[in-house]
Formats: structure tokens, sequence, C-alpha cells
């Protein structure tokens, strides 16, 4: 195989037709600040999509930060957070004062484990000091299993908010990612299914609290010609020119969506004979996105190590990820409380995020698939020769 001549990275943006009419009409007009049609346009995209009011945020991490302050975490409050999820979710706790306890994972799915939730739950509930909140996080564009998640926060009275920044597209029993807890929040981070270049959105069924967090994200300025402010706000307000953006993407998100899925149902053909190459599990009658497309190595019966292959995948000019690193074993989080964390701890160890971009051409997936299977062969070769040596 030879090197392709240019980079296959994991996950790059993919403009569609009108994203460049819609910037440029900002500039003609001159709404290239916070506020303009683009901006107004975008949230209604995002309405009509998922069914519920919206305001367009800087960042899914703002998003996510508001959501937290809306549902009333503070300085001292517990905030339950799945372990195996990205870190931009779980530092807006620590910005309001609060105190993370992380949850492990489901082995299927990769997302929260709904039996762990309900002991974690259980204990807390006995020591007298029940969480605040409770982030659930759509891993990778596969929602998390939401009912028994809602039926037991429900049962201790606990707020759920979903960081959905990954499942935009995504459906579970029908219904889009981000609609079933009290606040939802999704990411146009540059390398997701759609985006802004940067940016996030925020959704509730609470209008008040759309209203609410627009009024926060905007310094908190009262009405009024006067700069006068009666609350504690931020600059966390989207622009007019990158709304554009979000605008012309919203419209093509079902296309995108769709390639991002035969990207992945690519992958799992291709690789499904090979013993020791696993994937996530699917739901049936859900819904994913496939944001990005991974798999978990079993080293003992393919004699190669995960970062082997991400390895020869460099050599090769080809960009592959490991899994996220839990969070309770990153430095900032070592004193946290957790439960579980040793099927996060395996996944991380295991797992692969392979290149899943909607533009990828089917001759950068062949390569993709040529190479971590040659690696893979590589390995059994040197591996069967070695025990032909033993018997020797």
């Amino acid at each position: 195989m030879n090197q392709p001549r240019k980079r296959i990275y994991v996950s790059v943006p993919h403009m569609g037709s009108n994203e460049l009419r819609y910037v440029q009409e900002a500039f003609e007009t001159n709404w290239i600040s916070t506020v303009g049609p683009n901006i107004t346009a975008f949230e209604k995209a995002i309405q009509d999509r998922v069914g519920l009011p919206a305001v367009a945020l800087s960042s899914c991490t703002a998003a996510i930060h508001l959501a937290l302050r809306l549902v009333g975490v503070a300085e001292g409050d517990e905030v339950f957070s799945p372990s195996l999820t990205f870190i931009g979710g779980v530092n807006p706790i620590l910005y309001l004062g609060a105190k993370p306890v992380f949850l492990d994972c489901d082995a299927g799915s990769w997302n929260l484990d709904p039996n762990v939730l309900q002991d974690a739950l259980k204990t807390k509930a006995e020591r007298k000091c029940l969480p605040r909140a409770v982030i659930v996080t759509h891993l990778f564009g596969r929602c998390a299993d939401m009912d028994p998640i809602l039926e037991v926060c429900g049962r201790y009275g606990i707020p759920v908010v979903e960081d959905a920044a990954e499942a935009l597209g995504s459906l579970y029993r029908g219904r889009s990612a981000g609609v079933f807890g009290a606040v939802g929040t999704f990411s146009f981070n540059g390398n997701k299914i759609l985006t802004t270049s940067g940016g996030g959105v925020l959704v509730s069924q609470n209008e008040e609290w759309v209203s609410q967090a627009r009024y926060w994200s905007r310094q908190a300025r009262d009405v009024g010609g006067a700069f006068e402010h009666s609350d504690l706000g931020y600059n966390y307000a989207m622009s007019n020119v990158l709304a554009g953006i979000g605008r012309g993407q919203m419209e093509i998100l079902d296309q995108r969506v769709q390639q991002r899925r035969d990207v992945a149902l690519r992958y799992r053909s291709a690789l499904a004979d090979i013993q020791g190459v696993e994937f996530p599990r699917e739901t049936p009658g859900d819904f994913e996105t496939y944001w990005l497309s991974r798999i978990l190595i079993d080293e003992a019966r393919l004699g190669v190590t995960r970062d082997s292959i991400l390895q020869v995948l460099e050599a090769y000019n080809i960009e592959a990820r490991p899994v996220f690193h839990p969070m309770h074993l990153q430095k900032p989080f070592l004193r946290a409380e957790r439960f579980g964390g040793a099927v996060s701890e395996d996944i991380s160890r295991r797992g692969i995020c392979l290149p899943s971009s909607s533009s990828l051409s089917a001759e950068e997936q062949d390569l993709v698939i040529a190479v971590v299977r040659e690696t893979i062969g590589a390995s059994r070769e040197t591996q069967t020769a070695n025990r032909g040596c033993l018997d020797a």
C-alpha cells in the first residue's frame, strides 16, 4: 500500500451549498455581531428539528454551564456525570464550584450504565447527600438508555441535563436526543456532524429557562438603553456570521447523518469477520448518527495492541484516535468520588475511533480498512511463526 498524498482525518467539516451565501448576507447587511437574522433562522431550524425552543451559544461547554445553573447547581453541590466522556462536558461543574461524581458506563453501549446510576443514587440517599443534577452524555452519537435513567432520577427528584454534543440527529424511542431531560445541549464544533466552526445550542421544554439562558449569554444586560446588570452573565452568545454557517448546515443534516451511517456500516461489514474486533452494541428501534465509528481491540485474541494499530495508521498518514480517557483518571479529578470505573477504563484502553467524516471517500475508507486488516494479519502471522519456533 502506498501512503496517501493527503492526510485522512478522523472528522472534518463538510460544507453544503448555502452556508457561504448566508455568511455573505451577514456581511452585506452588516449583521456581524451577536444579533441578526441568521441567529433567528438557525434557532428556528433547531426548534423545528428537535421540537423545543433553542438558544444559540458560543459552545456546547457554555450550554452545559448555563444548563447546570438553570437546574440550580451551586457551590458545594455534587453533580453526577459519566466518567467516559469529553472533559468539556465536565468542566462546567467546576465553574460553578460544584463537585463531580463519576459513574461507570455500560459495556455494550459505552453510555452511562442505569444500574450504576441507581446504585449510586441509593447510596447517596442513604447518606442524605443526593446530587443536584445528573449529566447524561450521548457518546459518539449513540443515545443513552433514557427510560431507566429518567425513571430513577425522577424517583429521587434529580434533574437530568443531556450532553447531546455528539448526537444531533440521533433518536431514542423515535424522539430526538436532547429533549428528554430538563435541559439539552448540542455542539457545533468543527469536528461534529454539523459545524458553525465553533458553537453550541441549549434547548428546554421550559421556555422561560431558554430566555434566561439567552439573557445570561449576553452578559445579563437588563432591558433598556442603559448598561444595567442585575445578575451575573457571560459572553456566550453566538455571532450572526457563525449562525449563517449553522443555518446552511441544518438544511443538510439528514444527508450528513446518512453519510456518516454509511461509513460506519461499511466498517462493520468490512471488519465483521475478524475475531477480536468488536463494535458497540446496537439497540433495535433507536437511530444512531455514528458521529464517530469506533472499534474495540481484543489484544489477547489478535496479538496486537490498540496503540500499535494507531501507530501503523499514522505511518500511512491516517488520523485515528483513542476513545476518551475516563474522567476519574484525569489529573483535575483524581480525588473525585466515583462509582465503578473498570468498564470505562477497559473501553478507553482498547477503543479506536476511525476516520468518520461525511466527506470520506470510498477510496480513503478502503485504505483505512486495508491498513487495519494488514496490521492484524501481520501480527497473527508473527504469532503463528513464534508458536512454530516454540513447538520446534
